[in-house]
């Protein structure tokens, strides 16, 4: 009894290792050491863990948030000087905020909503790549000219006559056909009802409010810039553009925020004049709008309160920028006052109202009408 006594206050004095004296495993231990015992600590959260869906979701909140300009630490119009610590700052509380979403209240995984994914973000909530999904949306993505990367069709797919024209169409835009399993099909769609068809959107490539102006310069004309004030449709945002197009503008102009952005719905609306006419991001609608002014810009907002009407704006064959406000609230205050006239289009009953790019596209008609007058 003694002994058995003192061979087990001797293994707990050997405590430092995994095993006895003898060389036998202390019980418990499975003979390792106590620091092999304390493994590698916590868990790390989802958005520092690699490959994990939540880091993915934080690393490409930060690339956006580079983007975004002087918020960000970036260079003016969305340009970044390279990584800082917003930006990981950005990561971090990106990841944190997705993370509660991938989960349900029972604890189980769910199949996340397609904003969750960095390539099925909804549309118009961001310059992320977007996944157009489902054959017909497809199809028509492609017979409008919309810029893609690939164009991912399912194993084993039941081929109709979408299917064939939109593989046609592809090759013919130089777009790679991709082979993908249904499960690589849903992650990429965000669980959308993609019919076995899915097309990445190249990011558009945002320029600088300034480059508009420069733009002018170099064809020798007056500048005539559309500016868009909470407008949140992206088929408002391609009709202006096409309207801009034929109208002689040379640029569009978006805020960085609370705005819509170019996706597949608006190159589908400007019938591939967004690929004609560059759109800028500003990270602040009313210093760009100031700055315009500085240049020697008049900046004319439309709004049906408007003392002038739109025919009549003596303005319009020198420097212009023309504002259009969203359809519900139409301009906000602050772009309300910088804006130095508002102009409205008579109409022949109080109570119509007209749609966003249907006014903007009205408006241009007459601005390139008194300036071909005064050519």
């Amino acid at each position: 009894m003694s002994g058995g006594s003192s061979e087990r206050s001797g293994s707990g004095r050997a405590g430092r290792g995994g095993r006895t004296k003898s060389g036998k495993p202390r019980p418990g231990t499975g003979g390792r050491s106590r620091r092999q015992l304390e493994g590698k600590g916590p868990t790390p959260p989802a958005h520092l863990r690699p490959g994990h869906p939540a880091q993915r979701r934080a690393a490409a909140a930060a690339r956006d948030q580079d983007r975004a300009g002087p918020e960000s630490g970036g260079a003016p119009g969305g340009r970044s000087g390279g990584r800082s610590s917003a930006g990981q700052m950005g990561r971090a509380a990106a990841g944190r905020s997705a993370e509660p979403s991938a989960r349900g209240r029972t604890g189980r995984a769910r199949t996340p909503p397609a904003g969750d994914y960095p390539g099925g973000r909804a549309r118009g909530a961001g310059d992320a790549p977007e996944v157009v999904a489902g054959r017909n949306a497809v199809l028509e993505a492609l017979r409008a000219a919309v810029p893609a990367t690939a164009l991912y069709a399912a194993q084993r797919l039941d081929a109709d006559d979408r299917v064939r024209e939109a593989i046609t169409l592809a090759a013919r835009a130089g777009v790679p056909l991709i082979e993908a399993g249904r499960a690589e099909l849903d992650r990429l769609t965000g669980g959308a009802v993609h019919q076995g068809l899915a097309l990445r959107i190249r990011p558009y490539d945002y320029v600088h409010p300034a480059d508009l102006t420069a733009l002018a310069a170099a064809r020798e004309e007056p500048p005539l810039i559309v500016a868009l004030d909470g407008m949140t449709d992206p088929r408002n945002l391609g009709a202006i553009a096409r309207s801009a197009a034929a109208f002689g503008g040379h640029g569009v102009l978006i805020p960085a925020r609370r705005s819509a952005k170019v996706t597949a719905g608006a190159w589908k609306a400007s019938a591939g004049a967004l690929a004609r006419v560059p759109v800028a991001q500003a990270p602040n609608l009313v210093r760009a709008l100031t700055a315009y002014a500085g240049e020697g810009l008049f900046v004319a907002g439309l709004d049906a309160a408007g003392a002038t009407g739109v025919g009549d704006l003596e303005v319009a064959d020198g420097p212009l920028v023309l504002v259009v406000g969203s359809e519900g609230r139409g301009l906000s205050r602050l772009v309300a006052q910088r804006c130095d006239l508002l102009v409205k289009i008579p109409m022949a009953a109080a109570t119509e109202s007209l749609n966003a790019g249907v006014a903007a596209g009205i408006a241009l008609h007459e601005i390139a009408r008194r300036r071909a007058a005064s050519a």
